[in-house]
């Protein structure tokens, strides 16, 4: 019998705990969703999905947990599309490759992914890296903090171009890099590099379109794979159940890479009126990463801070982004949130929402950009993205109208993820 009782007892306690609820009192909430805020809302949590929004601030019942938000504006958990949190570069960055072992990075990233999160990015689309795709099964494990991950893994270029990894070495080391290392030459080769990436796990396949500015070489612009090899990168990776993001600057490769059926361009700098058709046409995103553009040509004025090649290029692309940017938007092209974070320091990504509000973006719109339309193009917009029922509980706060005031992103005061409390 009093086994019995025990076990009685035991379940009961259970059955509460199991019950018991996180109330977010919100002073105004916007969803990721709706064009206006609401004020004076209870966010409904179960474990680590949202299970109701009601008007007005819910009583607790017995057991339930309440965290009061009345003093801020709370918003869904921010999507970055486009990071690096593997790196972050500086005036030692090119000399750090010879000198860096790749468990040197690792630490090193691991403050970056914390420092992600706690800036308000609860989910990161990663742009190249092949140890971020260790990082994110570690964040999944809870063997370290940071934002939930969509890794590309290793980027895909031709070589010579921006994706080739030993661009500027001396010629007894450049060798012959491969696909293993990322570099695809042929349709062939551009098939078996995302097989090959997607046997290491990446998330999404990046597609090296144009030459960039990061790379010591000396092209910025030109396209760097056929339209041939691009559309073998796509269709692979759709027959594995993959998107595709392509970096390109030029118009040349951007239209390229639209035409073969990529999901994003990330950059975009050059893109001109028929890419913009393009975009509309093959309903496409387009992720402009302002803030990189404008850190690397302020960087780049710095007196050997960058090799000769990457301020020359730095200086010519990076303050072109922004009114690239203003173009797209008024053009009605699908824009989502991403900054190339790790090119510029962690821990800055809410200057994005400053940038795209000063390039003619609403912040309503701004805001959805980094919610549910950075979910939509991640392929995720079922799980994240807004705050409704059924969703996951990821949520922000932050002091301040963001809507009257873009200082506010940059006051972050509240991260949850998943349902877990991270900063209050």
């Amino acid at each position: 019998m009093k086994r019995i009782f025990i076990l009685l007892f035991g379940l009961a306690f259970v059955l509460q705990l199991s019950a018991q609820k996180t109330l977010i009192w919100c002073g105004s909430l916007i969803d990721g969703v709706s064009d206006r805020a609401r004020n004076d809302v209870t966010i409904v949590i179960d474990q680590h999905k949202i299970t109701g929004i009601q008007n007005g601030f819910v009583k607790a019942a017995t057991g339930d947990k309440v965290i009061d938000l009345r003093n801020r504006t709370v918003m869904p958990g921010w999507i970055d599309c486009h990071v690096h949190l593997s790196l972050e570069i500086g005036a030692t960055s090119y000399l750090d490759e010879f000198r860096l072992n790749e468990a040197d990075y690792i630490y090193r990233s691991v403050n970056y992914a914390k420092t992600t999160l706690m800036t308000g990015f609860t989910t990161v689309r990663d742009a190249g890296g092949g140890a971020v795709i260790s990082m994110k099964r570690a964040i999944n494990q809870g063997v370290m903090v940071g934002p939930r991950i969509y890794a590309a893994g290793t980027a895909i270029g031709s070589t010579g171009s921006h994706g080739d990894p030993t661009n500027g070495y001396r010629s007894d080391l450049m060798g012959d890099p491969g696909i293993k290392e990322g570099v695809a030459n042929g349709v062939d080769e551009a098939m078996k590099a995302v097989r090959q990436r997607y046997k290491e796990g990446s998330d999404v396949i990046k597609m090296v379109a144009t030459g960039g500015v990061m790379d010591v070489s000396s092209d910025s612009k030109g396209a760097q794979f056929t339209e041939d090899e691009m559309r073998a990168i796509v269709e692979t990776a759709k027959d594995y159940g993959l998107r595709v993001m392509a970096h390109g600057h030029g118009a040349e490769g951007i239209k390229r890479a639209l035409r073969a059926g990529v999901t994003s361009i990330e950059h975009g700098t050059l893109m001109d009126e028929e890419c913009i058709a393009l975009f509309k046409e093959k309903g496409a995103w387009y992720v402009p990463t302002v803030i990189a553009g404008r850190s690397v040509a302020d960087s780049a004025k710095k007196p050997g801070h960058f090799p000769p090649q990457v301020a020359a290029k730095a200086l010519e692309i990076g303050p072109k982004i922004q009114a690239t940017l203003g173009r797209a938007y008024k053009a009605g092209v699908k824009i989502a949130f991403g900054t190339d974070a790790g090119v510029y320091q962690h821990g800055k990504n809410w200057l994005e929402f400053t940038y795209m509000i000063e390039a003619g973006m609403p912040a309503m719109e701004a805001i959805k950009a980094a919610t549910m339309h950075a979910a939509e193009l991640i392929g995720v917009q079922d799980q994240l993205g807004s705050i409704e029922t059924g969703k996951l509980a990821d949520i922000v706060a932050v002091e301040g109208d963001p809507l009257k005031d873009a200082q506010a992103f940059g006051r972050v005061r509240f991260v949850m993820k998943d349902g877990v409390v991270y900063k209050q």
